[in-house]
């Protein structure tokens, strides 16, 4: 049986840095594959042009080499690291963007929806907004199963040491409290194997080559598209999800679909 997942995010390249080898495992596979983002990162790195045309150009790229069907960009204006600046996806209505979402969903006649899991990963203002947004949305739209994309904490210690960027890798964000970002490895319940699809994964890395460059420190997109194609599988090649809702006693699945299967 075939599937339809939606995948929502709040800037290009999220959809590559958290659920890239899942997305395009489950294409690979025959699911249809959705990708919806909140802004196009306007306020992410500037490296010459107009940054908000070049990095939806490089969504599309990205969307293509996952093998996603269809893309779509709500078109909220990117709050950077700080909200209340009005007229942000982050100071949106919940309910409005969720009704926004939720029209798509509908439409798709979604089976399964992702957001972010509570602290947005790191706590960026809009990767909040979306995990607010998600499950109002999956709500409105009766989609079956929402899936919460996060990072398996215990992993993300090993993860910085072999790429050397601990301290440097997402400068200005809260990495180094390792208790206040992603999520404890006791409260997953999704751990994807995606190593085989690390091909598809990297080639949509590198099509964000606006972020790649500029701003302080080594990029987190530049960090892992540069490594050889083995040392790459290893460490980008598991994806992590929470499901609200699943016992978290049972093992983890590495089947995003696995409660649609009964």
């Amino acid at each position: 049986m075939t599937y339809t997942i939606v995948s929502f995010h709040a800037h290009p390249d999220d959809e590559t840095l958290l659920t890239g080898g899942t997305l395009a495992r489950a294409a690979a596979e025959g699911h249809r594959v959705v990708l919806v983002t909140a802004t196009l990162g306007e306020a992410g790195l500037a490296s010459g042009g107009e940054l908000g045309g070049r990095r939806h150009a490089e969504l599309l790229a990205a969307a293509g080499a996952l093998g996603c069907a269809r893309v779509e960009v709500l078109g909220y204006r990117d709050s950077g690291l700080h909200a209340g600046t009005g007229g942000c996806f982050a100071d949106a209505p919940v309910e409005e963007v969720a009704h926004r979402l939720a029209a798509i969903l509908r439409e798709e006649h979604a089976d399964a929806l992702t957001g972010y899991d509570a602290r947005g990963g790191y706590g960026h203002p809009d990767h909040v907004q979306v995990h607010r947004v998600a499950p109002v949305a999956a709500r409105l739209a009766r989609t079956p199963l929402l899936l919460e994309a996060t990072v398996d904490r215990r992993a993300l210690r090993p993860l910085l040491a072999v790429l050397g960027l601990a301290g440097r890798l997402l400068p200005r964000l809260p990495l180094d409290g390792a208790a206040t970002v992603f999520t404890p490895h006791e409260q997953l319940t999704h751990a994807v194997d995606v190593r085989r699809y690390a091909r598809q994964k990297r080639a949509a890395l590198r099509a964000h080559a606006s972020q790649a460059t500029g701003g302080p420190g080594i990029r987190t997109v530049a960090a892992l598209a540069g490594l050889p194609a083995p040392i790459f599988a290893a460490v980008a090649g598991r994806e992590w999800f929470i499901e609200p809702g699943r016992p978290r006693n049972r093992p983890l699945t590495d089947d995003v679909f696995a409660t649609l299967r009964g």
